[in-house]
């Protein structure tokens, strides 16, 4: 069972915590955690483009010239993919890009993500985050205390408007509760900040 230690908000050691190996340490299994990206990322399209095909396209009912004795190539239409103003072949329509990925694969890749995390001590055990205001400075202060350098992913136990708000203004800083998390943020993230309530609340809900 992997130990970690505790920090509070000035980054001083406060004491360890120990993590549940059969969520924070087996063996990460990457073909899942892709399956996971990518299923995240075709989600997030909107799938709204749309183009007109040669049928949509207003014009083009006259044949230009006739079929024979031109000398130019036969052409039905003006409305033709390759004349000007014609239509897209193949043209793009409305479409969901989304695919679903069963609970066993989502939890699976879930484990192996942030088992990946603690492999690469790339977790901070923070003992509470707590702000008397809404404050994006203090925040600062607060990640830069505890060794946050870059992107940030900060795991919540629950919903703390204080605290979410301050880091919203943070570029690379997000921020999620328990039963948000997802495995793109948390591959994403350089270092994953989790405070210390939320680790039991991670281990009951997906051991």
């Amino acid at each position: 069972m992997p130990s970690i230690n505790v920090v509070d908000m000035k980054g001083k050691k406060v004491g360890t915590v120990d993590l549940n190996d059969a969520i924070f340490g087996i063996e990460p299994n990457e073909a899942v955690m892709h399956q996971m990206v990518v299923s995240y990322l075709a989600n997030q399209r909107q799938g709204t483009q749309s183009a007109l095909t040669r049928a949509e396209v207003s014009g083009g009912g006259k044949k230009p010239w006739r079929q024979k004795g031109t000398g130019r190539a036969r052409q039905g239409s003006t409305r033709a993919p390759q004349w000007t103003h014609g239509g897209v072949v193949f043209a793009p329509k409305p479409r969901s890009y989304s695919f679903s990925v069963n609970k066993k694969v989502k939890r699976l890749a879930l484990k192996s993500a942030l088992s990946s995390k603690a492999l690469d001590s790339e977790i901070i055990v923070v003992d509470a985050l707590k702000f008397d205001e809404f404050k994006t400075k203090a925040m600062v202060e607060v990640l830069s205390a505890i060794g946050v350098e870059k992107k940030a992913l900060i795991v919540l136990p629950e919903v703390d408007k204080k605290v979410i708000k301050s880091a919203s203004n943070i570029k690379g800083v997000k921020t999620a509760q328990v039963n948000e998390l997802n495995v793109y943020d948390i591959l994403n993230a350089d270092k994953l900040v989790i405070v210390k309530d939320a680790v039991s609340k991670i281990e009951e809900v997906y051991a």
